[in-house]
């Protein structure tokens, strides 16, 4: 998408937001339905689809309704994005879990059957956490400086496994070649299972990894930190560099947010905002998410819309440096 074209959507979708649109009566409760979904566009079992639970149990108990997890797993979330913006109901009792690479990086290279910025409407970041670059521990590298010189003095010899083109720990190792100028494989598996199958087995060197899916083999001694990805050091590995303390100004966390479709009126969407940020601030659902290495980040909608445009327009350039085609 062109920088002008980014501004006009931009634009396009504010004036949305501030037009007058049919609501909540006054004084009417909120929700004003018995039943909501979260979709989440990944598979059960990973870590999107965790935080969504601990978050809908914690929403059914405050709002007094059922709240359910719906997955529509397939194209790196997008399908689950596409049926947000397009099919699902429009009263505001389906809400979408999104995520970085649909919302902020697969625009850039792809296709789509919906606009992120014209189609969908934000809500609240919920989760944002720096991903842990691991390598196998089969390599003779034990430091990032090592893997870095290693990378060098061997280009194209060494690889990186990605949960798939325009992923999220795709552009992770897009962006350190990018700001390295190193020459490291990329190898996309469809989805984040097989390839960390492939990385325990030593069939790929390196991976960008959440922690939580990283901690058993690095327990094990199968997989070696090397640094994270985010722009300070985790609290749960204090002792591990950044990859900005050597290559300053990288930052490539993950993070997965609460968008609905823009059809549905800002009354309800500002009802959702309050309620989330009452969930994602609340001391068990910090706790729980924490654990699994998914700090919560509640905000208001106009942060998150400011969020995804700065995220759109860096991963927009390095798609561009990198010169990065659809798969």
């Amino acid at each position: 998408m062109k920088k002008r074209d980014f501004l006009s959507c931009s634009l396009g979708a504010l004036a949305l937001a501030l037009a007058p649109v049919p609501g909540l009566a006054q004084g009417q409760a909120f929700p004003p339905f018995k039943t909501a979904t979260i979709v989440v566009g990944f598979a059960a079992g990973g870590a999107s689809d965790a935080a969504a639970r601990i978050i809908a149990k914690k929403l059914s108990d405050d709002l007094g309704i059922s709240v359910v997890v719906e997955n529509k797993p397939g194209a790196g979330g997008n399908i689950a994005h596409q049926y947000t913006a397009h099919q699902a109901p429009t009263d505001g009792s389906t809400i979408l879990f999104g995520s970085v690479g649909p919302l902020a990086i697969a625009p850039h290279f792809m296709a789509l059957q919906y606009d992120p910025v014209k189609d969908l409407a934000p809500i609240t970041m919920g989760v944002n956490f720096p991903n842990v670059l691991v390598i196998h521990s089969g390599l003779p590298i034990k430091t990032f400086a090592e893997f870095m010189a290693y990378a060098k003095a061997n280009p194209g010899k060494i690889d990186f496994a990605s949960t798939g083109h325009g992923s999220a720990s795709h552009m992770a190792g897009e962006l350190l070649i990018d700001m390295a100028k190193v020459d490291i494989v990329h190898i996309p598996y469809k989805g984040g299972a097989p390839a960390f199958q492939d990385l325990m087995g030593g069939r790929v060197a390196a991976y960008f990894s959440t922690l939580a899916t990283a901690q058993p083999g690095i327990d094990a001694g199968k997989l070696v930190p090397l640094a994270t990805t985010g722009l300070k050091r985790m609290a749960a590995l204090p002792d591990l560099p950044t990859i900005a303390e050597t290559y300053p100004g990288y930052n490539a966390t993950n993070w997965y947010a609460f968008v609905a479709s823009s059809k549905v009126p800002a009354p309800i969407l500002d009802a959702w905002n309050a309620a989330l940020v009452k969930v994602l601030k609340s001391p068990d659902v910090v706790a729980a998410l924490e654990k699994h290495g998914l700090p919560p980040a509640p905000g208001t909608r106009q942060e998150l819309a400011d969020e995804i445009a700065r995220e759109s327009a860096m991963w927009g350039r390095v798609i561009r440096d990198r010169n990065i085609k659809p798969s």
